[in-house]
Parts: C-alpha cells; sequence; structure tokens
C-alpha cells in the first residue's frame, strides 16, 4: 500500500458481516445440576479474560448436553459477549475451544468469512468506541443488559479483506508474544502457590522434620482472626457530577479492575488529587492487598502502583510486618470461606465484620523472612513479564488506529 493513502474504508452494522447472531442457553435448558468435574468447556462471561478464555475455572458438561445443546457450540473465528454487567467484556474463541459450549449469560457472534477476517473484526471491537458504543446502548437501570438487536445494530467500519490480513497479522504478532509472557506468568504463579501450600497448609517447610507440634501447628506458631493481626480499611467514591473530581493520575480501583492476575497496574478510572481530598479512600502504597467486597467477592489484587479504592472493596495490610505475598495466599486460601459469609439482597455483601471469622496462621518471624526470600525473585519475575505485557499491549493498541488511518504502510 502506498504511504500515506489510505484504502476505502465501508460502514457496516454487526449483523451485516455475520452469519448469526444468538444469545446462549438460557437457564431452564442448562442447570447447576448439568454441570461436572470433567466434559465439554461451558464459556461464561467470567471466563473472558482480556479477550481470551481463560479455563482454569471453567465448567463442564457430560457429552449427552452438548448434543442436547449443539446449537451453542462455538467455532474458531466465533466471538463471545458478556450479556449483564460488563456488557463491553468479548473475546474470541480460538482453535483450542472449537467445539465448546457458549454458556449462559453470553451471546455468540458467527462471523462471515468471505467478508471479514474474523481476527480484525475483534480487534476493532476492543476498541474504546465500540465498546463505549455497547456500554451506551445496553439497557437496565441497575445493570446494563445486552441483547441480539442491540448488538446487530453495532457500527463497524471495515477495509478489504486483504488489507484486514495483513493488519490483523501485526497486530496478533503482538498478541503471541502476551500469550507466551501469560503462560510464563501462571506457570510461576502456581509454583509460588504451591510453596505457599506446602509450607502454610500441608507444613513441609524447611526443617519440618525435626520440628515439634502443638495443638495442630509448629511450635511457636499461631492460628489467630484476621481482623486481630492485619488492617482493614475502606474506600469512598469522590462525587461523580463534580468534573473536577475526574480524569486525573491517581488509580481508582473498583471490582471492575480485579482479575486474573495477581497484580494490577491500571483502573478503568482516574481521578484527581482534589477528587481524593473528597471522599473516603486513602492513596494506598504499593503491596497492599485489594479485596472486592460487594457483587463479585472476594477477588483479590496486589497494588503494583499506589491507588485509592471505591467502597465495594477493602484494603488490607498486616499490622506489624511487611508480607503481602504471604498475605495475598493466605486470603486466597480463604476465598471460600469469604463468598460462603456474604449475604445481601441485590448483591452479596461481606463487611469488615466478616474478617472476624476468617482465621489466619500466623509462622515464626523467622519463616515468614524465609518465605519471603524464597517467593520475592519468583514474584519479579512475573511482575517483569507482567510489565513486559502491558508494554506489547500498549504498542499494540497504538498501532491500531494508526495502521486504520493509513498513516503506517502495511506491505504484503
Amino acid at each position: 500500500m502506498e504511504r500515506g493513502k489510505r484504502m476505502v474504508w465501508i460502514k457496516y452494522r454487526l449483523k451485516d458481516i455475520a452469519v448469526s447472531i444468538q444469545t446462549g442457553p438460557f437457564g431452564s435448558q442448562l442447570h447447576q445440576s448439568d454441570y461436572s468435574e470433567v466434559g465439554t468447556p461451558v464459556v461464561m462471561p467470567k471466563d473472558m479474560i482480556d479477550g481470551t478464555i481463560e479455563e482454569s475455572n471453567i465448567a463442564r458438561v457430560s457429552e449427552a448436553h452438548v448434543n442436547r445443546l449443539s446449537r451453542h457450540k462455538v467455532m474458531s473465528g466465533d466471538i463471545l459477549y458478556s450479556r449483564r454487567g460488563d456488557v463491553g467484556r468479548c473475546a474470541i474463541i480460538t482453535e483450542r475451544e472449537a467445539g465448546w459450549l457458549c454458556g449462559t449469560g453470553c451471546l455468540k457472534v458467527q462471523l462471515d468469512r468471505s467478508k471479514v477476517v474474523p481476527t480484525f473484526v475483534f480487534y476493532i471491537l476492543k476498541r474504546k468506541d465500540s465498546v463505549g458504543w455497547i456500554e451506551n446502548h445496553a439497557v437496565g437501570a441497575t445493570m446494563p443488559n445486552l441483547n441480539t438487536e442491540i448488538l446487530k445494530k453495532l457500527p463497524i467500519t471495515l477495509p478489504p479483506l486483504l488489507e484486514q490480513r495483513r493488519i490483523a497479522s501485526i497486530l496478533s504478532a503482538y498478541d503471541n508474544l502476551i500469550e507466551n509472557n501469560t503462560r510464563r506468568i501462571r506457570l510461576l504463579e502456581q509454583m509460588a502457590e504451591n510453596i505457599y501450600k506446602e509450607w502454610f497448609v500441608r507444613f513441609r517447610f524447611p526443617g519440618h522434620e525435626n520440628a515439634e507440634f502443638e495443638n495442630g501447628l509448629p511450635k511457636g506458631w499461631t492460628k489467630v482472626s484476621s481482623s486481630t493481626v492485619i488492617d482493614i480499611m475502606s474506600g469512598g467514591t469522590p462525587k461523580t457530577d463534580r468534573d473536577e473530581f475526574y480524569n486525573g493520575k491517581i488509580p481508582f480501583f473498583t471490582p471492575k479492575d480485579a482479575n486474573d492476575s495477581i497484580f494490577v497496574y491500571n483502573t478503568l478510572t482516574y481521578i484527581t488529587e482534589e477528587g481524593l481530598a473528597h471522599c473516603n479512600s486513602q492513596y494506598y502504597p504499593v503491596d497492599t492487598l485489594m479485596v472486592t467486597a460487594r457483587g463479585t467477592v472476594g477477588k483479590l489484587s496486589l497494588l503494583a502502583v499506589p491507588m485509592a479504592m471505591n467502597q465495594s472493596c477493602f484494603a488490607l495490610k498486616f499490622k506489624d510486618n511487611q508480607n503481602p505475598y504471604y498475605l495475598y495466599y493466605a486470603m486466597k486460601n480463604e476465598v471460600a470461606r469469604l463468598k460462603k459469609m456474604a449475604n445481601g439482597g441485590v448483591f452479596d455483601t461481606i463487611i469488615i465484620k466478616t474478617f472476624d471469622h476468617i482465621s489466619l496462621v500466623i509462622p515464626t518471624d523467622d519463616m515468614f523472612r524465609a518465605f519471603n526470600r524464597t517467593i520475592t525473585p519468583i514474584f519479579g519475575q512475573i511482575q517483569h513479564l507482567e510489565r513486559q505485557n502491558h508494554l506489547l499491549a500498549r504498542q499494540r493498541d497504538l498501532l491500531l488506529p494508526r495502521l486504520m488511518s493509513g498513516k503506517l504502510e502495511v506491505r504484503g
């Protein structure tokens, strides 16, 4: 393509380039009792992370249910959307997920490959203007809802197929690097969690062979209520009708920013110094542990940069020592109990008093230090790879509008 010369891009609606846009199975078609430990995965909105499908906690069903719900099978190149809540969330199906089921709570878009390259369309759909259009057109007062009629009307502007393929190839190279780094991150995270469980759940820590035990714990260790050893801090939200409180430089953490990564670097919302001064949140330092407390309870994130926080989360820190990685895994080990104790009308909720009922095993100071020496290099590698991914994603996202505008030459 000649530099500076933009090929003709044509405006469509999503329905114009789709073979079908359909809703996943309703609850009456797929009950909780239908799920099993083994079988074909069923993709739910919670499994769609950063545009890909996360398999670690995915639900599964038997072959009989797959045959019964065969119209909901997904194929490579399909795009799934969340129907409720975070309606801008979407993911593209790869060869790995082909044959899985589109689950309850999702919408499935099957694209016409004679007109479009699915990977390229997916990059367009992830852009802020596409996500913003969907969020603005979603219906529902309490919780945004997306349906097939709304999705069909989504505007999308596309170049000819050849240019779609070329641009998708360039952008996919970045995603492949990100995916490789992400696999390495998951291995490191699993290694760190295994060390925690080996030492502090199974009590096979260094020197355990010669350790004395009292009341089921190594001598010198204690089991206490978490609220006696950690500070549990609340957040707050600046008034949303005050423009001077928003679009500043302070990351403002909410449950929407909690994902499957250990560390959080960026937030959807940023506030100003004035906004921070006019809400009940502190400016929490690096390594503060955030736990979501309303709606989706028990998602954990360690701050990679200082952040403020809204009232739907709690910020946790040990009172007397700096062991953020231990606290992360100790609380992760208790997430199931947190969820069980959550209550509320519309949304599940935990309160500060909930932590009175969460117990933590506290080892000796020497064991704390030994754990930190062992685990800190692993977390250092995780952060290094995550920073690489953020840089790659930023470069990819900066490339897309430049490729679209014709400012960058696309060679065959």
